[in-house]
Order: C-alpha cells, then sequence, then structure tokens
C-alpha cells in the first residue's frame, strides 16, 4: 500500500502567509489533502520587499514559480549610507551589502510571493479565511480542531505556519517568551508619499543604536519608511497601544537633520503602521504528537537576518517531503528538522551582523562601519553567501512517483 493511505493523509495548515501556501502546494502534490486556515479575509497583498536567494531560489524553480517571480523582482540599484548630519558616506550595490549574488538573488513584495504561492494552489486546497484555530486536542491517532467560528473537524496532522507570534505554537507548546529571543532593537515600518525622488533605492541614515530608512522599490507614488533603535528590554506597554507605538518612536528620533522630521510625523499619520521588537524563535524541538511548525512560527529569523522567506520556502520543502516519505508522522517531523534545522540555524546567526550593519550600537562600531562603506571593495559579506547556499536540498522523487501511483501498486 502507498505510504498516501497512511494515517497522516489529511493534514491542517494555520497561516497563508509563505510557508503555508507553499507546504500546501508540495503536500497538494503528494497527494494529501490540505485545508489552510488563515484569519485574515484574504491573502494579503503588498507589503515590503523580502528577498529569495541561495537554497531558495532552487525551490521556487521547481515550483515552476521562477519567471514569474523574475517579472516581479524590483531591482533595487542602490544602497545609500549617511552620516548623522545626513552627509552621504557611501552608495553601494545592494549585493555589497547582503552578500548575495546579483543577477541571481530576487528581491519581490511580499504580497507578490504570497499571490504566486496562492495562486499555485487555488482551486486544489481548501482556504478557510477569517478563522483561526481556537483549541487543539491531539488524541494520539487524530487532532481534533476547534475554530473560532465554531466549526469542529478532525485532521492527521496539524502545521503551524503562523508567524513569530503563532497561535498554533502557543496552544500546543506554551507561552511565546519560552522560546522568544529578543535581540535589543524596536522598529516602526510604515509608508508614506514618495516626495523625495526616490526610485529602485534605499537610504539609511544612522546614527550609534538607531537609523531611519527611506526605501523606494520601484517608482511609485510610495516609499517604505522604517525607524529602528535600540531598546534594552522589550517596550511591552506598547505593544497594545497604538499612541503609546508612536509616541515611543518619535522620542527617539528628535533630529532636525535630514528627513527624519518628515518620516516621524509620517510614522505618526500612517494608517498602516507596523510596530514590533526585532526577535527570533528557538526551539528545541519544532514538533510535538501530532503537530509541528514551520516558517517563522517554528524558527523566525528576524527581519534583519533578510532570510526569512527562504528559510521558510526550504523547510516547507523538506517537512513536505518527509511527510510523504514516512508513514510515520513522528518519523517525518524527525527528519524534517534534523535536515533543516543546521540551515536554519547558519541563517539565524546571520541576523546579529546584520543589526549591527544597519543600526550600529555605538559610535565606534558606527566609525568602523563608515571606513568600511567607503572601501566597498572590500565590503563583500561572503560568510552570508555561504549561509544562503548551506543546504543542499534533499530528492524526493520516490515519494513524487508514489504519490502518483494507483493505490496497491
Amino acid at each position: 500500500m502507498s505510504v498516501y493511505q497512511s494515517a497522516h493523509r489529511k493534514v491542517l495548515i494555520s497561516g497563508a502567509s509563505i510557508a503555508g501556501p507553499a507546504l500546501a502546494y508540495w503536500l497538494t502534490r503528494y497527494g494529501f489533502e490540505v485545508t489552510v486556515v488563515e484569519k485574515a479575509s484574504a491573502i494579503r497583498g503588498g507589503g515590503y520587499p523580502i528577498d529569495i536567494r541561495g537554497t531558495a531560489l532552487d525551490v521556487v524553480d521547481r515550483m515552476g514559480l521562477l519567471p514569474r517571480l523574475r517579472e516581479a523582482h524590483v531591482d533595487i540599484r542602490k544602497l545609500s549610507f549617511l552620516d548623522t548630519d545626513g552627509s552621504l558616506i557611501a552608495s553601494v550595490n545592494p549585493e555589497t551589502f547582503s552578500g548575495g549574488t546579483e543577477g541571481l538573488d530576487l528581491e519581490v513584495r511580499r504580497g507578490d510571493l504570497a499571490d504566486a504561492l496562492y495562486d499555485l494552489v487555488h482551486g486544489q486546497v481548501e482556504f478557510l479565511f477569517n478563522d483561526s484555530i481556537a483549541t487543539l486536542d491531539d488524541r494520539g491517532d487524530r487532532v481534533e480542531v476547534t475554530f473560532d467560528s465554531g466549526t469542529h473537524r478532525a485532521f492527521d496532522v496539524v502545521i503551524g505556519t503562523d508567524g513569530l507570534h503563532s497561535n498554533t505554537r502557543r496552544l500546543v507548546f506554551g507561552p511565546e517568551e519560552r522560546f522568544h529571543r529578543y535581540l535589543g532593537h524596536a522598529f516602526a515600518g510604515f509608508t508614506l508619499p514618495n516626495d523625495f525622488g526616490l526610485g529602485r533605492e534605499g537610504v539609511i541614515w544612522s546614527s550609534p543604536g538607531r537609523s531611519a530608512v527611506l526605501y523606494s522599490h520601484g517608482l511609485g507614488d510610495r516609499v517604505h519608511g522604517f525607524l529602528s533603535f535600540r531598546q534594552e528590554t522589550p517596550p511591552f506597554h506598547a505593544f497594545r497601544a497604538p499612541e503609546a507605538q508612536r509616541d515611543l518612536v518619535a522620542a527617539m528620533f528628535p533630529e532636525r537633520v535630514w528627513h527624519i522630521p518628515r518620516l516621524v510625523t509620517a510614522m505618526r499619520e500612517a494608517d498602516d503602521l507596523f510596530f514590533d521588537v526585532v526577535s527570533q524563535i528557538h526551539m528545541p524541538t519544532w514538533a510535538q504528537g501530532r503537530v509541528a511548525l514551520a516558517g517563522d512560527a517554528a524558527h523566525a529569523p528576524s527581519f534583519v537576518s533578510g532570510q526569512g522567506s527562504s528559510i521558510a520556502l526550504v523547510g516547507a520543502y523538506v517537512l513536505a517531503g518527509e511527510l510523504a516519505g514516512h508513514s510515520d508522522h513522528a518519523e517525518a517531523f524527525a527528519a524534517y528538522e534534523r535536515k533543516a534545522r543546521p540551515f536554519v540555524e547558519r541563517n539565524q546567526a546571520l541576523a546579529t551582523s546584520g543589526s549591527t550593519f544597519v543600526t550600529p550600537g555605538t559610535q565606534e562600531t558606527l566609525d568602523r562601519r563608515n571606513e568600511a562603506l567607503r572601501d566597498p571593495a572590500g565590503l563583500k559579506r561572503t560568510d552570508r553567501q555561504a549561509a544562503y547556499t548551506g543546504m543542499t536540498l534533499p530528492e524526493y522523487g520516490d515519494a513524487e512517483q508514489r504519490a502518483t501511483r494507483p493505490a496497491g501498486a
């Protein structure tokens, strides 16, 4: 009998951003019956640019998405770094900063990737929008799920791909505080009118412990603004109080240089303000019973690593392949973690150097960064390229053949 008649055929995925739809694609390809629940009313479009590099490029190529994503590539041409007084230090090629490969790496809007993934599985996967998991009861041979809508259903396996602040993780593994690793920074992101003449470029102003960024991924009339700052302890008081968030961020940027006043005003007025801390998720295991985690829910690397979407895509590929190749879910989860964890941890480690480069914590580190920028020939960050490509994708061809083989063959 094919493994696809075994007890993990019906899968619930919680979260429909990047890891969830990618996992749904591979599981559907291998013959699983997949349901995706998402608290939002639809796939969320737009958003800030994300990167697809290294091993993740192989994943999207195998999914047939590479041509579409190449068309969506935003092709940022330069990054300009400013000193505390607003004067230009240097402008560099983005790959010089990221350690990526020019002409190969992709940068697309998060929504463009999410739309592409959704289009792959729309009509083949059941999507439950405007809903979320209320309770999970692992009965050993199945998982009984109650949704916020009041619906009750049973699944063979449940996978949480619901992000940094995962509801699935909280329900099964416990409070986020157990796994949350704060990296000492908070940030506010928002959009504002492109009154700066920016096109396909980013501009970064830095002062010890603080940075302000304008980022234009095209030639449109809106740009992304970011205000990031060091904070010794997480500002818990501000998480559920938007006005407290705005007051905290504004107080950290009193300067009247460059476009700082304009950014602060735009942050106060923004209707799309996103405030959070720079943090990671570190878990001793990504699975418990018939429930597992993937993407940021399992191992958020923080946005300063630049690798959240890439490792989510790789992890989804591996998890689906291992579920397809094992009749026992516990064996599949163990193999998934054994193969993916070294790659994940290597990319999580990039966050420390990333945050130091964008937001140097002291005047000394800021001076060192500025000196390095003035000689960009020696700035290429080859250590990052090794992390991006630090995993060779397993081949799951036998599993795919079993998926298309008649039952009992």
